[in-house]
């Protein structure tokens, strides 16, 4: 027997396997390739199909902005407000995002800072969000006594490091990342983790080198 395609058996997909898909290509091609047609031919589904979730373009482009705030920008927020025994192990809870991509999708953010290149708009949102992550990156300083331009500066150092590695698309592999990481922490706090705190770390990401 025949299989059906998604079309002839009348799905018309959802709102998040069209958002899902506009992120692939977003990441991929730019935003200039976020088309309606393009999503359906990946897909396999009719244009008209699309329209059932969003009401143009437009609204696709706003869904996948949204969809950037509450994963990239949220769970930075959340992040720093995480328990941690010290400085170090909050810093650590930060790290997380760099490390996992289900917090913190660095392709995601690459993508959405070139589109802003493009669009005042777009530039606006990503300056918005850059200060929501550095105020919460402050506030996580201040909880651990630093004045208000100690904390700032301890913020902008940890923040503007990682857009840094995502601008310049630097790769390094989990274990040399793993021997830097207490580097890092006494660089961006004054102190190293504790040894159990690491171990939690490299726990969560997998990590059992030496």
């Amino acid at each position: 027997m025949k299989k059906q395609s998604p079309n002839e058996t009348g799905w018309r997909g959802s709102s998040e396997v069209w958002l899902q898909a506009a992120s692939e290509i977003l990441v991929e091609s730019g935003v200039e390739n976020v088309k309606i047609a393009t999503l359906a031919k990946r897909l396999s589904l009719s244009r008209t199909s699309f329209y059932w979730f969003f009401n143009d373009r437009e609204a696709l482009l706003t869904a996948l902005m949204q969809r950037w705030k509450e994963k990239n920008t949220g769970n930075i927020i959340r992040q720093s407000e995480a328990y941690a025994d010290s400085l170090a192990e909050a810093t650590l809870n930060i790290f997380d995002c760099w490390l996992d991509n289900g917090l913190f999708d660095d392709r995601f953010e690459f993508a959405i800072r070139s589109w802003s290149l493009q669009s005042n708009d777009i530039l606006a949102e990503v300056h918005s969000a850059d200060q929501l992550r550095l105020d919460a990156l402050a506030a996580m300083f201040k909880r651990y006594g630093f004045n208000d331009v100690e904390a700032d500066v301890h913020a902008r150092t940890i923040y503007l490091v990682q857009i840094g590695y995502i601008s310049m698309q630097t790769q390094e592999s989990l274990e040399v990342r793993m021997q830097r990481i207490p580097e890092y922490v006494k660089t961006f706090t004054g102190e190293y983790p504790e040894l159990h705190e690491l171990a939690r770390f490299h726990f969560r990401h997998g990590y059992s080198g030496p």
